[in-house]
């Protein structure tokens, strides 16, 4: 009884951070003519509340695709729609067709953060709670101590109630596909990933990790005999679960076409904004963008993101188990960001929730990872005017991570995950011990620059030839943090099952 009393005042903290950051203004607003996000969202209720559903991802004069049409899948689609009901009871001018554009009242915002804050009530904040109560071989006092530090994560709550979007809808229903291929209820983790792919395409970020789990318990259970059936049951789950979806879209062949050009706009180029990866880096010394054909950008993009992920892939599959499922879903879903086409600031959330999932086996590198993320979008955000509620909330998240697990007393091999591998190369170089040392001054480093660059972007003016000199340096400290992570999960990850082999031979 007490867990749960417990359990319910860390929800309620949750709650109390969320809707104190979404009191600060939001993406866009007052600037005319596109209003920022805030009115994307809300101009998507417009829009499928009075076009009929064939109309809501073609450009019409209606809907002016230029003005944040709609490119995100019909799950998002059919949430703006249910909104939109709503926004209609309350007032009709909330999403009148045309006249709404730019609407900014006081009644509306409420209105729309509380749309937020319920779609986290029943979607993403119920996933991060059952995560925590089912972790095994931790105390209860450690498990409400891990909700607590999940649900203070700074980023995702900056970018949805502060910059305004609703990720926590397709990151809920990724959490509930966690659970439910780890605790082996298959097919409604099956059904509810396929709701958070076809809610955000982003979530593909993640899709690998979850087609080599599920197939690599398939080969477990012999496909021949029930791994057979289980991959059947899993098939018939994601393509009803599609169909069910995309059934308005499926009626004529250009629907079909025109709503996957929306979703994957593969002529906006390499990259858009500045983003912490590794094309937008890298064209700080080589124009890219401006050298290579379009068809070989993507090419080079596809082959690093592909290579980069496969060793995790294969490992999963040939060797299926929920820590290495959660592992490989930080590993993939950074190599995407890092390498992938068309990588927006906003997606290292896609990396960081699945970090969240490790927070109490490493959380010395799970905190300074979701400390880098949310560093890395200090653009964005100081653009939306969210630099206070970041370095509040970064600061509230960090001493929560630091008072519950103790972290800068987690920093051994063995607390790192890093015995095997220092073992390893310990058998060709026996001074190797030097491992632990080395990362605890690369955060040290990491720290220091991290505040000494928002210090500087805050208070300094950037150099009139240079007036992008402060966010390229955010982007691109923030990217070498990202490479060395990358190389970090990746070693966690291997050296992890060549760990578990080595110990069932002992045994």
């Amino acid at each position: 009884m007490e867990k749960w009393y417990l359990m319910t005042v860390v929800v309620l903290i949750g709650l109390t951070v969320r809707w104190t950051v979404s009191l600060n203004s939001y993406s866009g607003a007052g600037k005319p003519p596109m209003f920022g996000d805030y009115e994307a969202q809300r101009h998507w209720q417009e829009i499928t509340f009075n076009l009929p559903i064939n109309q809501w991802y073609f450009n019409s004069s209606d809907n002016n695709l230029q003005y944040w049409g709609l490119d995100y899948p019909p799950l998002t689609a059919y949430h703006s729609l249910l909104c939109a009901y709503v926004a209609k009871f309350i007032n009709p001018d909330w999403i009148a067709l045309h006249t709404s554009r730019g609407y900014e009242s006081q009644a509306h915002k409420l209105f729309m953060r509380a749309t937020v804050l319920i779609a986290d009530l029943l979607i993403y904040i119920p996933a991060v709670v059952l995560y925590c109560c089912c972790l095994k071989e931790i105390s209860t006092k450690k498990k409400i101590a891990n909700a607590l530090c999940i649900l203070l994560y700074p980023g995702l709550i900056l970018i949805d109630y502060g910059h305004f979007q609703y990720n926590s809808v397709s990151l809920g229903f990724a959490l509930w596909g966690v659970l439910g291929v780890s605790y082996d209820w298959d097919l409604l983790g099956s059904l509810a990933f396929c709701l958070a792919i076809n809610y955000k395409q982003m979530e593909l970020y993640h899709s690998l990790p979850f087609f080599c789990f599920l197939l690599g318990k398939c080969f477990k259970k012999g496909l021949k005999g029930k791994g057979f059936v289980l991959l059947i049951k899993l098939a018939c789950t994601v393509v009803a679960s599609f169909i069910l979806c995309w059934l308005p879209f499926f009626t004529e062949r250009e629907q079909t076409l025109q709503v996957l050009r929306r979703l994957f706009p593969v002529d906006r180029g390499l990259f858009e904004d500045k983003v912490a990866n590794v094309w937008c880096s890298f064209s700080v010394f080589l124009k890219i963008k401006d050298i290579l054909p379009h068809h070989i950008q993507i090419m080079i993009s596809f082959c690093f993101t592909f290579l980069s992920l496969l060793p995790a892939c294969m490992k999963l599959t040939l060797h299926p188990s929920p820590k290495g499922f959660k592992f490989t879903l930080v590993s993939c879903a950074l190599s995407f960001f890092l390498f992938s086409f068309q990588v927006h600031e906003k997606s290292i959330l896609l990396v960081s929730v699945p970090v969240c999932l490790v927070l109490s086996e490493i959380p010395f590198m799970s905190t300074w990872f979701l400390l880098v993320s949310t560093f890395s979008m200090l653009p964005l955000l100081l653009k939306d005017e969210l630099v206070m509620p970041s370095v509040v909330t970064a600061m509230a998240f960090f001493i929560a991570c630091t008072t519950s697990f103790s972290i800068f007393e987690k920093t051994s091999e063995e607390e790192l995950q890093l015995k095997s591998f220092s073992i390893s190369v310990r058998k060709y170089f026996p001074c190797f011990t030097f491992l632990p040392r080395i990362i605890r001054y690369l955060f040290l480093t990491s720290v220091i620059t991290m505040v000494l660059l928002t210090l500087m972007t805050v208070t300094l003016d950037p150099p009139q030839k240079l007036p992008d000199l402060f966010s390229v340096l955010v982007c691109f400290v923030s990217c070498l943090n990202f490479l060395f992570f990358l190389v970090y999960f990746n070693i966690i990850i291997m050296w992890d099952s060549k760990n578990e082999r080595n110990q069932k031979k002992i045994n």
